[in-house]
């Protein structure tokens, strides 16, 4: 039998204790405070103990190992140290439950498995598209760490507050092109740099769901982060999600992401709306010629693969990067090449899919 020295035995509080001083890396608080530590077994000098993770992918799994053995090999007495990862996907321990949005009909995240494939730029132009349906659209800007679309949408200024009849502090979302407008970029000068921890990004991004005055909106659309980390992950498990819709790319490495993306939504039981294929092919303006410069097929693929629809295919187009730079979205464009009615047509496939999907729960 291990025992500490003048025969003190090792205990499970005693490891606890230990645990107590290993913090999670991206949520913040320690992991015996955030209920991650699911049992500790000890068989003398050696101890075995359960980690509960908010996804089984998590990025940060090797460093949390790392800090949980070495704050167990502080205690004396130890030989050895078994850590075994378990994930919980649906609810982690400290998360809010999943409220509504006061007069928010519907809720849709627009993600994307990695950055790069024109998230942003699909966000807000499926938004002004809703919007020049006759539908009242709210776009919600979660890429705290990049956010863009401020410059997308060509819209500046400060979100004014007021108190409501709760005497809660609330923010007027700022419009443009027909919506209603929540970003980092209105708080924040652009110049300087994002650098939160996690739980104070998940502080604001509640803030911008429930303190702003978005009622009524038919559709509140959310640029969410690129890939699937735990900032991610958060807002995937703790929104009242209508469903998600996937950007992606014909390039192979972006369809792996794009699977990963939509696992991370399915594991939380958010529905897949679609996919939409970004940047899909370029047509010469000077020939007419169609040139597939990031391959071709990989969205529909996926689409019969994972059984979720290819909403449409967005070609490359020097209108839509101009739109998006100036401040006018491609959707408003004329321009041949700002297929405006590409981005129409898929706002309308989207809207449908909601549409089937309540009257088919109903």
């Amino acid at each position: 039998m291990g025992l500490f020295p003048h025969g003190a035995q090792l205990t499970e509080q005693q490891v606890l204790a230990a645990l107590s001083h290993v913090q999670e890396p991206e949520l913040g608080g320690d992991i015996v405070a955030r209920r991650m530590v699911k049992s500790v077994q000890l068989d003398g000098p050696n101890v075995r103990c359960v980690i509960e993770l908010t996804t089984p992918a998590c990025p940060l799994k090797d460093q949390i190992h790392a800090e949980v053995e070495a704050a167990i090999r502080t205690l004396p007495g130890v030989a050895t140290v078994s850590i075994e990862f378990t994930a919980n996907t649906r609810r982690p321990a400290g998360l809010p439950e999943q409220a509504p949005i006061p007069g928010v009909a519907n809720v849709i995240a627009v993600a994307a498995g990695k950055g790069g494939v024109g998230k942003s730029t699909v966000a807000a132009n499926l938004a002004v598209a809703l919007a020049q349906e006759g539908a009242q659209v709210g776009l919600l800007d979660a890429d705290v760490f990049g956010p863009s679309l401020p410059t997308m949408l060509g819209v500046r200024g400060q979100p004014e507050a007021f108190q409501n009849e709760q005497g809660e502090a609330m923010m007027v979302p700022l419009v443009g092109h027909g919506l209603k407008l929540i970003s980092v970029g209105f708080l924040i000068d652009e110049s300087q740099p994002v650098i939160w921890r996690g739980p104070m990004v998940s502080q604001l991004l509640r803030q911008f769901l429930y303190n702003v005055a978005w009622a009524p909106l038919d559709y509140l659309i959310i640029d969410m982060p690129p890939g699937t980390g735990d900032i991610a992950l958060t807002l995937a498990q703790s929104l009242p999600l209508t469903g998600s819709l996937i950007v992606t790319t014909p390039q192979a490495v972006a369809t792996v992401d794009v699977i990963k993306a939509m696992e991370m939504f399915r594991k939380v039981e958010v529905p897949l709306l679609g996919i939409v294929e970004n940047m899909a092919y370029f047509i010469a303006p000077d020939t007419g010629n169609r040139y597939d410069i990031f391959g071709s097929g990989g969205a529909a693929q996926l689409s019969q693969r994972l059984n979720v629809p290819l909403l449409g295919q967005i070609p490359l187009g020097m209108a839509v990067r101009e739109g998006g730079d100036l401040g006018t979205p491609a959707v408003i464009s004329a321009a041949p090449d700002a297929y405006a009615e590409i981005f129409r047509h898929i706002a309308r496939q989207l809207a449908a899919r909601i549409s089937v999907m309540k009257v088919g729960a109903a």
